[in-house]
């Protein structure tokens, strides 16, 4: 290969630490230990895939935004809502991604730049499916920290389930908050009969 890929070799060891960032809202909540911001990036990939689906569009597309929907947290860190009404976390996405993808082949640059810009437009069905698997996964993950005794995390189940607006990802917030955050294992174990 011809091209110098040093710029994507540096970029995969700092999105390496997004393994390490935690998702600082959860603090709030009396987590002690809460995901990392690549864990909740992982699982919301996952759920655009399925929300796309049922609405759709392009699951492969709508995982591929949700991938790099927080990205640019290598930069910020992550910036909870209470940070970003002190201004706290209004760094541009899509100046941070520019500044990330800086001296990678521009294909790559290109690709990832449009992707980012389609992300925070919110114009195509695939970013509102994106969007709203970021709000499931934050809403799943606050009834997984509510079971585990977090009583606190009940706003952002509440918040997360209100910012919800595809048809398709209402209903599946809604068939969650009907399941238990364990009735995957009692169905593996063949306790549970639907």
């Amino acid at each position: 290969m011809s091209e110098d890929l040093t710029a994507v070799a540096r970029f995969l060891y700092e999105a390496g630490t997004l393994k390490s960032t935690k998702r600082t809202g959860w603090w709030m909540a009396g987590v002690k230990d809460p995901e990392s911001v690549a864990e909740h990036s992982w699982r919301t990939a996952l759920i655009a895939t399925i929300i796309a689906g049922l609405e759709g569009a392009d699951p492969a597309r709508a995982a591929f935004l949700a991938i790099w929907h927080d990205s640019q947290e290598t930069r910020t860190g992550d910036v909870n809502h209470l940070g970003k009404k002190y201004g706290a976390g209004e760094a541009d996405p899509e100046v941070i991604t520019a500044d990330q993808v800086a001296g990678m082949p521009a294909v790559l640059a290109d690709t990832f730049r449009k992707l980012v810009a389609e992300y925070e437009a919110k114009e195509t069905l695939e970013a509102r499916c994106a969007r709203d698997a970021d709000k499931l996964e934050c809403m799943i993950q606050g009834i997984e920290y509510r079971d585990q005794g977090y009583a606190h995390a009940q706003r952002w189940i509440d918040n997360s389930r209100n910012r919800i607006t595809t048809k398709s990802g209402q209903a599946l917030a809604d068939a969650v908050l009907e399941t238990g955050s364990l009735d995957w294992l009692r169905a593996a174990l063949g306790e549970v009969t639907d």
